[in-house]
């Protein structure tokens, strides 16, 4: 629900201060912000798909009350579900730690590690016919997780870490023909190149890389700036800032497109 506060000025009792109705030309620019984020009526283009979406942060224990995790808030990736809701997909959540509530009409399973996360996907993958991997998965997590609190006795700690599981490799490098399998690339500098590699090194369709050094966009914001680039152009579509949900649309153009191209019939 959106609300468009009153205007100030004189109203019909005399009195000066907020109450007027707004201009019109505020409520129809308001209106029309939200039909943007709209997809058109009766678009069901993505019927018949089914996406395995992972979405928000992990978190990697370091002793009973301290972890490794990051900044996600699974905006994008709730976004994203939404959308192919919407469009006709059902949609499956394979969800970390977040910071906003699940859109209604997923299906939900909790996944707080990345180990978790992995095994989680596993069990469900075989059913997709779209994976988005939109979580934002810890790299390493502590060699040795400590039953007890770590007591503040010295002036510094050695942490030693190890990688964890790679999802979006195990997906992609073991997948059927029909299954699509998109990626994202959260960084802080050369974003294209870095994007591109991962891309090519994990054998993806399409990867979506999003420059997460700035305040107004990637990481807890409402909007975001992406570059969509997918398997067969180097170049990539570069985004301009825009609200998620319209960033989730756009996604979901580039997978239909895919799926004409593979000319594969997604599971029914």
């Amino acid at each position: 629900m959106v609300i468009i506060e009153p205007d100030d000025g004189e109203m019909a009792c005399g009195t000066i201060g907020p109450g007027r109705l707004s201009e019109h030309e505020r409520i129809v620019k308001a209106a029309l912000e939200l039909l943007k984020n709209v997809p058109a009526v009766g678009q069901k283009d993505l019927t018949g798909e089914r996406f395995l979406i992972t979405v928000g942060a992990t978190r990697e224990e370091i002793d009973p009350v301290r972890f490794i995790s990051n900044r996600s808030s699974g905006k994008m990736g709730f976004a994203l579900a939404k959308a192919a809701v919407d469009r006709g997909a059902e949609v499956t959540i394979v969800k970390g730690i977040t910071t906003v509530a699940p859109p209604t009409g997923v299906r939900i399973v909790e996944a707080v590690s990345a180990v978790e996360m992995a095994k989680a996907v596993e069990q469900e993958r075989n059913t997709a016919s779209v994976f988005i991997g939109a979580a934002a998965v810890a790299d390493y997590r502590p060699a040795q997780r400590e039953a007890q609190k770590i007591k503040k006795t010295q002036d510094s700690v050695t942490l030693v870490l190890e990688r964890t599981p790679d999802i979006l490799y195990q997906v992609s490098s073991t997948r059927s023909d029909r299954l699509l399998v998109i990626g994202f690339a959260a960084e802080t500098e050369n974003l294209k190149a870095n994007a591109l590699t991962k891309l090519r090194t994990k054998r993806l369709d399409a990867i979506v890389a999003n420059d997460v050094s700035g305040s107004n966009s990637g990481f807890d914001a409402a909007e975001n700036t992406v570059t969509i680039i997918s398997r067969d152009d180097n170049v990539g579509v570069e985004l301009p800032l825009m609200s998620k949900v319209e960033v989730a649309h756009r996604i979901l153009d580039v997978v239909v497109r895919l799926r004409s191209e593979k000319s594969i019939v997604p599971a029914s």
